[in-house]
């Protein structure tokens, strides 16, 4: 799909009069993808510097590009205790939060891209941690909240 940028139309002087034409500025339209994930995991993410570290190579894995970050912490307070990590990319974000108190820790993962995505590469990553179960919702968020199938 592609749109017209009709804030800042090409014009053309012809004849005294301005012809806009659109054959010029024409871009990509963007589609809206949002990957959810809820998974249960044995090898949680823990280090701050590590999260910032993986999150870089898995916007490079994916084709995407930091705008942004990244950017993690550990928050040590008790019945919230784990990882938040977080990256501003060109087409959106990526966040991964982790509360690893309990011996089976959850984690949760949110991506959103203006951007086409192999979410394939994602569940590829995260299955280093080790996952005794993953859940997710893949969505097309373009024109509603469209389950997408994978």
């Amino acid at each position: 799909m592609f749109y017209y940028d009709f804030y800042n139309p090409p014009k053309k002087y012809l004849g005294g009069l301005f012809f806009i034409y659109s054959a010029i500025n024409i871009f990509m339209a963007e589609e809206h993808k949002h990957l959810i994930v809820r998974a249960e995991v044995k090898k949680p993410p823990v280090d701050p510097l590590w999260a910032t570290n993986w999150l870089t190579t898995l916007v490079q894995k994916i084709g995407m590009k930091i705008l942004m970050g990244p950017y993690a912490t550990y928050c040590s307070v008790p019945g919230n205790a784990g990882l938040t990590a977080a990256v501003i990319i060109e087409t959106s974000h990526i966040v991964l939060h982790v509360w690893d108190e309990d011996e089976i820790a959850e984690l949760q993962f949110d991506l959103y891209s203006c951007s086409s995505l192999n979410i394939q590469d994602i569940f590829d990553e995260l299955a280093q941690f080790d996952l005794v179960k993953l859940e997710y919702k893949y969505l097309n968020r373009e024109k509603g909240l469209t389950e997408v199938e994978f």
